[in-house]
């Protein structure tokens, strides 16, 4: 007998999944290979994985190709707490089972890697349809608010309240980013009533507000400051920023965006110094601006001297302008140091709704080795609802992947200790 026609048999124990994100999709591919479970995955949302094809939407970015000690290093302090799931489902593991569902992957020149076919969409189909086989159900529209008096999940549905036995429970609720898109972090309150630890969900690969001057941000709102290197402190990283309406985003700025949000969240306000010319030694940057103006406007010998596009000119006027100080007026040597390092006052983090991810969520010490809530027996958490957080690159997407497999793999552990006991 084939496992989906064991995972259909009525008088096997009932799993509940809820979250349609890849930890929860993925939780529910585990029990279900072993054909001893029915599972139903319930989502709020009128289709499984929206936040999976929003990240796919500029390329999928599933999982990097780095060493796993150097990948394990990216997740910070929850390293020891996820390093068993990452190590039992790793970046090759990962890349094996996109390959298993049609969908072969290659490693990008940055060492991250993606589909071939570069979309979500089609890996996201070939999973649905395996989990189908496998007789995995999917229930939609369905937002889960807790547990009834008589310890069933109770969900909200576009027919009234809903009541569901479940022996085992794996929530992957995502935390509050992209709330559109399902993950609302509305399960927060939930669990807090329960007694379980939740740190606070803070934006994570985001963006920061800055107070831009009407004509900067007029000007140059939605343009790229390509090839640049942001530094905070100690940290640095190189890439591309992008000017926004209400401040600054972009891959160089996710980057370190945990340490400048800790620092707003501290102070108010974090300082992040831009190298618009990171490439060129400071004499040589010197050599350049000691050339003759001419009868050239400033900003066009600016950018003949040290090839800056025409946002970069206008992001040093704009410091310029803030700090009431004359760009024509500086030295060769001290433009060539603000070149280097431009100081952007970042006064804020800018909203959940547009960040990446989501920092904050289930403390780890409330879990046990098997992603099981210990206040909770029979009920797990993966994915975005943990209390960690990583940077872009593919980090994001394996820890979700990988811990979902954990949670799922604890479900089954726990059905079978129960099943052991009752014989």
């Amino acid at each position: 007998m084939t496992s989906y026609m064991f995972a259909m048999t009525s008088h096997f124990p009932e799993v509940a999944i809820i979250g349609a994100g890849p930890a929860g999709l993925m939780a529910a591919e585990t029990i279900a290979q072993r054909g001893c479970a029915r599972v139903t995955v319930y989502d709020v949302m009128p289709s499984a994985g929206r936040k999976f094809l929003m990240a796919g939407r500029g390329g999928l970015n599933l999982t990097h190709s780095e060493a796993l000690p150097e990948f394990l290093q990216r997740y910070g302090a929850a390293k020891s707490h996820l390093a068993p799931a990452i190590e039992t489902f790793p970046p090759d593991a990962l890349r094996a089972w996109s390959e298993a569902l049609g969908q072969p992957t290659f490693v990008g020149s940055s060492g991250r890697v993606f589909p071939k076919a570069f979309k979500a969409s089609p890996l996201l189909r070939a999973w649905l349809r395996r989990l189908d086989a496998m007789g995995v159900r999917l229930v939609l529209r369905h937002r889960w608010s807790g547990w009834n008096n008589d310890g069933q999940l109770q969900f909200q549905t576009p027919d009234g309240q809903r009541a569901v036995d479940a022996r085992a429970t794996v929530l992957a609720l995502g935390g509050a980013s992209w709330p559109r898109l399902g993950s609302d972090g509305a399960w927060v309150e939930t669990l807090v009533a329960k007694g379980v630890a939740v740190s606070p969900l803070r934006a994570a690969n985001c963006g920061f507000t800055v107070s831009w001057s009407e004509v900067f941000r007029n000007r140059f709102e939605g343009h790229p400051l390509k090839g640049v290197m942001l530094s905070f402190g100690p940290h640095c990283t190189r890439g591309e920023a992008m000017i926004t309406r209400a401040g600054i985003e972009g891959g160089a700025v996710y980057a370190l965006s945990a340490n400048l949000r800790e620092a707003i969240i501290a102070t108010g306000e974090a300082t992040l110094n831009i190298a618009l010319r990171p490439d060129l030694e400071s004499s040589d940057l010197i050599a350049r601006l000691s050339a003759p103006k001419g009868k050239q406007s400033f900003s066009n010998w600016l950018r003949k001297a040290a090839r800056l596009s025409p946002v970069a000119i206008g992001l040093l006027q704009e410091t310029a302008l803030a700090s009431d100080v004359s760009l024509p007026s500086l030295s060769p040597a001290n433009l060539a140091g603000l070149i280097r390092a431009v100081p952007i006052k970042l006064n804020g983090v800018a909203l959940m709704a547009r960040a990446i991810s989501a920092a904050g969520g289930i403390s780890f010490d409330e879990l046990d080795a098997d992603f099981m809530i210990r206040r909770l027996p029979g009920v797990f958490a993966a994915g975005e609802m943990l209390d960690w957080e990583a940077p872009t690159g593919g980090y994001l997407l394996q820890a979700s992947f990988a811990t979902g497999a954990a949670a799922g793999r604890g479900a089954l552990k726990w059905l079978e200790k129960r099943m052991a006991s009752s014989e």
